[in-house]
């Protein structure tokens, strides 16, 4: 409860720049940045910032003394003040901002900008652009409720507001059946057995949480779980979006992402591997892999594409999707202008640019087969089974070649001969003249360009021939090239080949006129943005000193970003909202004091994510209760003071492993190549407008129906139905998206991989377990994680007598809905039972409970 009037003022003007992000009161300075910056950019720098070709009057408010000098701020005077005349002017002429920009100030920012001009008008750096440094921990009084630095930060600011007369204080610690779900889904996105919660819930030692914080940070499941949001940033798909939509090799880069993070790779080196593994000295496979980063962008492979623009293109992406996922900035708005309200020059972009115009590609798929469309550069990665495949099949080829080639012209056996010993070329009369001096050399002498000349030749020689042979009806000829197609088929349509980075064709780069391709200005060379700090002493100027640049100590972006987007994940929303804009556009951050030591521990703790992942998890902060008292709802109803847990619906990738692993469906075998599980008939049937090729939906059977979300196949053009809240992957994405669609409902409720899972978790209920009480306890405890309350169980019990008496009156239903789905049905159950119990799990798994992290 909100004790005064006074604080109930204080609470409405306290932020205009966002919730509590400060407590201002009468006799506090105001802070530019705090309170000043926010206003301005959001009402002013469109026409007044630093895009000359925007700004209005020529009048700049975002630099002071442009400000000073065009007259519109005076500093301590408020009547030689122009802009105090404009934003409280009542002639609509010369009221500001104006009318038809559909943008005002309120009362209380137009007092404050009064107040910040009598106090001076001091101007300040953008806070996110000046490098953090560790804050001391403050001084709280209530020591007992602290578990670490994080701790400190967030009662100090609840302590703060509650001298103001604001009742918050930290929620009361979740119960272990809540907590040990909530890690599990934030650290896993698995279930806890009903074993693994029965044995934290009974641990009596005092460090019982820790170790199973451990346990979970250890499981190979962590990669997994951590890997759905890098692989939204990364824009991260197994085909290249529009019209042919060619499928790619991609996941091998997916596999590289789980395996980094279940090692603990330090952020550092995960950053140089993604954006530079290849100038790394002797790259490794795993660091050219890694560099697919930027290569999982969209190709466009449509007949009317012109390769140029499609570079550009692809270019264009990388800077957004580089900017974006590393520094926090909108840098694609500098593409054609300079940016309205960041410091970010379009010479700045172009310069940044530079790094990233090195790689020979053309800008459309270059290699391909009837299935896969993609550019090099790539590397061919086969695996194990590939190359005994492709052995069997070129053993077959190899044989039917032997029983063709004596069938086949002498001159073609001239030519595998090559020389005689008198030095002339064997039937030397077929011989292009570009092939003799080469079959001349002595084998020891000839280039490995010579021997593939000849080697190309014979291959066209011999091709000719067959088919020449094949056209005449000869049987042998007809064997070797169904042997030949064969081997090509496989070799180009199964061996990965992952798309990986290259500085192999270094390009000139100009400034675009608007952006335009065709329209290049004034050549520039690689350089960082000239408002942040400059490249490392003896860092290289390409992608692998970009990427020093970016885990420099001196980078104010990086680790506040991470350590942001880390904070995101657990508690449904970042210490900064806008987790993909730190520029000015930004709010200031409630606890900026807590991301600037988190963003500094993160750095000098060696980059380890799973340090600061567990340090977050062991805070008391995270293990509060998620429960919303009236108080917090009136004071504080996003949560920015963290009084609370965060609470918010699991992700639609979640909830479906959520439903297989707790059915005990779940394959829950690492990595490999995309799987089909059940999807929407005909669900691709909309790209199949030329048969070029088949895209009928190829429906994986056996353990691949039931793989993790993680492995199931994207498709850019049409995402997977049953994953409604997830990121297009058509760009790059760092804000999560929590949504009470409609879809939602009827997926959890309607799509076979639920049903199927509900009717399976029945059938193992009704074999372990002897009454229906028995049977309803351990379906709920699987799905939800905790044993049904006694009211709980009634209600189970009535939904089942319900169900179990409409399937028992119509048998026909009840065997419609045990067909559902793949996994076979126990034909010894009763029918109406399973049925009955089958709609019981289903609801079960519908349950705001079970669809909810809490």
């Amino acid at each position: 409860m909100i004790h005064s009037r006074r604080a109930l003022e204080l609470l409405l003007t306290v932020c205009l720049c966002g919730q509590f992000a400060g407590v201002l009161r009468a006799e506090d300075e105001v802070s530019f940045e705090r309170d000043i910056r926010p206003i301005l950019s959001d009402k002013c720098f469109y026409c007044h910032g630093q895009d000359a070709n925007q700004r209005q009057s020529d009048l700049r408010l975002d630099v002071r003394e442009a400000a000073i000098e065009a007259g519109a701020i005076a500093p301590h005077d408020l009547a030689g003040s122009g802009l105090l005349a404009r934003i409280n002017a009542t002639d609509v002429d010369e009221l500001m901002p104006p009318v038809d920009s559909n943008r005002s100030l309120s009362a209380e920012q137009r007092q404050l900008l009064q107040r910040w001009i009598a106090e001076g008008a001091q101007y300040e750096t953008h806070w996110a652009f000046v490098a953090p440094q560790r804050p001391d921990l403050p001084t709280v009084q209530d020591t007992t409720w602290v578990r670490n630095a994080i701790d400190r930060f967030v009662l100090a600011k609840l302590e703060q507001v509650q001298r103001e007369g604001v009742e918050l204080s930290p929620a009361p610690e979740a119960d272990r059946m809540t907590l040990i779900k909530r890690l599990s889904i934030d650290l896993i996105g698995l279930p806890p057995t009903p074993q693994e919660v029965a044995v934290f819930v009974n641990d009596q030692r005092v460090d019982a949480y820790e170790r199973l914080v451990d346990r979970l940070l250890e499981s190979q499941h962590y990669g997994e779980r951590m890997a759905l949001p890098w692989l939204d940033a990364a824009r991260y798909a197994d085909s290249n979006g529009f019209q042919q939509d060619g499928d790619t090799w991609q996941w091998m880069w997916r596999d590289w992402v789980v395996r980094a993070l279940n090692d603990d790779l330090p952020f550092d080196q995960f950053t140089t591997w993604q954006l530079a593994g290849d100038l790394l000295p002797d790259p490794t496979t795993d660091q050219l892999i890694a560099s697919g980063f930027n290569r999982n962008h969209l190709l466009n492979g449509e007949g009317g594409a012109i390769a140029e623009e499609q570079r550009f293109v692809i270019l264009f992406d990388r800077i957004d999707t580089t900017a974006t996922t590393w520094l926090g900035l909108t840098m694609a708005c500098a593409q054609c202008h300079d940016h309205k309200y960041d410091p970010i020059t379009r010479g700045d972009y172009y310069s940044f640019m530079d790094a990233f115009n090195r790689v020979p590609e053309s800008g459309v798929p270059s290699y391909q087969s009837p299935r896969i469309r993609v550019a090099p550069p790539f590397i061919e990665l086969p695996t194990q089974a590939n190359k005994d495949r492709l052995a069997e099949l070129e053993a077959a080829r190899t044989k039917a070649a032997a029983e063709l080639q004596p069938l086949l012209d002498t001159s073609f056996a001239a030519w595998r001969i090559g020389l005689f010993a008198d030095g002339q070329a064997a039937d030397a009369k077929d011989l292009p003249d570009s092939l003799r001096g080469l079959l001349e050399k002595a084998e020891s002498e000839r280039s490995p360009e010579d021997q593939q000349a000849i080697d190309a030749q014979l291959r066209q020689f011999f091709d000719a021939k067959v088919k020449s042979a094949v056209e005449s009806g000869l049987p042998q000829a007809e064997a070797y090239n169904a042997a030949k197609q064969a081997y090509d088929r496989y070799y180009g349509d199964q061996i990965p080949r992952v798309m990986v980075m290259s500085d192999d064709k270094p390009r000139e780069t100009h400034i675009l006129d608007r952006g335009e391709y065709l329209q290049p200005t004034d050549l520039v060379s690689f350089a960082t943005p000239e408002f942040l700090p400059a490249l490392p002493d003896g860092a290289p100027s390409n992608r692998l000193g970009l990427a020093q640049w970016l885990t420099a100590p001196e980078q104010p972006l990086t680790a506040r970003v991470q350590v942001n987007r880390a904070w995101q994940h657990f508690f449904g929303q970042g210490l900064v909202k806008t987790a993909e804009d730190f520029g000015v556009q930004s709010e200031y951050p409630v606890h900026k004091d807590l991301l600037d030591w988190l963003a500094v521990e993160f750095r000098e703790s060696g980059w380890s994510m799973k340090h600061m992942h567990r340090l977050i998890v062991t805070s008391a902060t995270y293990r509060q209760s998620s429960r919303v008292t009236a108080e917090q709802r009136e004071t504080d109803q996003e949560n920015r003071l963290l009084a609370r847990a965060g609470r918010f619906r699991m992700p639609a990738m979640l909830l479906r492993d959520w439903a297989l692993a707790s059915s005990g469906l779940l394959d829950a075998e690492l990595a490999g190549a995309p799987v089909y599980p059940y999807q929407p008939d005909a669900v691709w049937e909309s790209l199949a407008i030329t048969k070029e090729r088949d895209f009928t939906y190829p429906l994986s059977s056996q353990a691949d129906l039931y793989r993790r979300s993680l492995y199931t196949f994207w498709r850019r053009t049409v995402s997977p139905a049953n994953m409604f809240d997830a990121s297009n992957r058509q760009a790059c994405r760092v804000r999560l998206a929590t949504t009470s669609t409609p879809l939602h409902a009827l997926t959890t409720l309607n799509d076979p991989t639920w049903v199927e899972a509900a009717r399976v978790l029945a059938g193992r209920c009704m074999q372990a377990e002897a009454t229906l009480d028995q049977r309803l306890v351990a379906a709920f405890s699987q799905v939800v994680c905790r044993t049904p309350a006694a009211r709980d169980l009634d209600r189970l019990r009535t939904a089942y007598e319900k169900q179990y008496e409409f399937y028992r009156n119509d048998s026909s239903s009840a065997k419609e809905l045990l067909q559902v789905g793949s996994a076979p049905t126990d034909e010894s159950i009763d029918a109406s039972e399973q049925a009955a119990l089958t709609a019981v799990c289903l609801a079960i798994f519908n349950l705001d409970e079970a669809l909810t992290r809490e």
